[in-house]
């Protein structure tokens, strides 16, 4: 896992910031936290534990997240946050999720099948007071000095017309999410389930768009073991691509600092 600590803790809680949230001295510093697919299956039978590595990961995750992550941070999640077939089997996995500190920023990857329509999923979580947990779904959301986008992304293999379509869909709800960015202010992110560049493939229609807009700094999930050595994590066309899958990232929240070059767009 190049370019991650093993234990994220040690560079995100200082004493100084432990020491501005215990007492209550000026302006506690905010941060932002990205981890993708931690795969949550508490309301159904898929445990993770059959694949190397994932052993006790619901447990691993609690515990560095509790070590990382304080109430007044953001943590974006993007896809494959729960193996649950719908929400009755999803609310034991929120409610894990809304039991952790900070607010969580949630997208759309390929095994969230529970995944429903905008109104439907803000319903559920009204419903059950998961009030720490918003969906990102054609929107930005600005969190931290950053702003949000994203989408689910798709696959760029077998170039079928079915695959076309949805990466078409998929390239248009990314421009709809960075228009929306357009009326904020902020360090541009951008979130994406599955990997525009992955090996020597390239998702032409999402990478496009991403330079139409000028986007500088990409994050995304989806692969996971043997298949990390051929994720992309640095530049490419002018964009950072980091993959921040749970495996990969040994389960620890990573924390995004500010960017020393901004975009130029906006």
């Amino acid at each position: 896992a190049l370019g991650f600590p093993k234990n994220a803790a040690e560079k995100t809680k200082s004493p100084f910031r432990r020491f501005l949230i215990q007492y209550g001295k000026g302006e506690v510093p905010m941060s932002l936290f990205a981890i993708g697919d931690p795969h949550l299956s508490f309301g159904c039978q898929k445990p993770m534990d059959i694949f190397k590595g994932w052993e006790n990961h619901a447990v691993r995750l609690e515990k560095n997240w509790k070590d990382t992550v304080e109430k007044e941070d953001t943590v974006v999640l993007p896809g494959d946050i729960s193996w649950a077939m719908n929400f009755e089997e999803l609310l034991p996995d929120f409610q894990f999720l809304h039991s952790l500190p900070g607010k969580k920023v949630i997208l759309k990857g390929n095994h969230d099948y529970w995944w429903a329509t905008r109104n439907k999923m803000d319903q559920f979580l009204l419903r059950n007071g998961l009030d720490s947990i918003e969906v990102l779904h054609n929107s930005c959301i600005c969190a931290e000095g950053f702003r949000l986008c994203g989408t689910r992304g798709w696959l760029f293999e077998n170039g079928q017309p079915h695959d076309e379509k949805v990466l078409a869909r998929e390239a248009g709800r990314l421009r709809i999410s960075l228009e929306a960015a357009k009326e904020k202010e902020g360090e541009l992110l951008v979130f994406l389930h599955y990997p525009p560049i992955f090996g020597q493939e390239v998702n032409l229609p999402i990478l496009e768009t991403l330079l139409e807009f000028d986007v500088r700094r990409v994050y995304y999930g989806h692969i996971h073991a043997s298949g990390c050595s051929y994720a992309l994590n640095g530049v490419y066309q002018g964009i950072d691509f980091r993959l921040i899958s749970s495996d990969f990232l040994y389960f620890n929240p990573i924390k995004i600092e500010k960017s020393t070059e901004k975009s130029q767009l906006f």
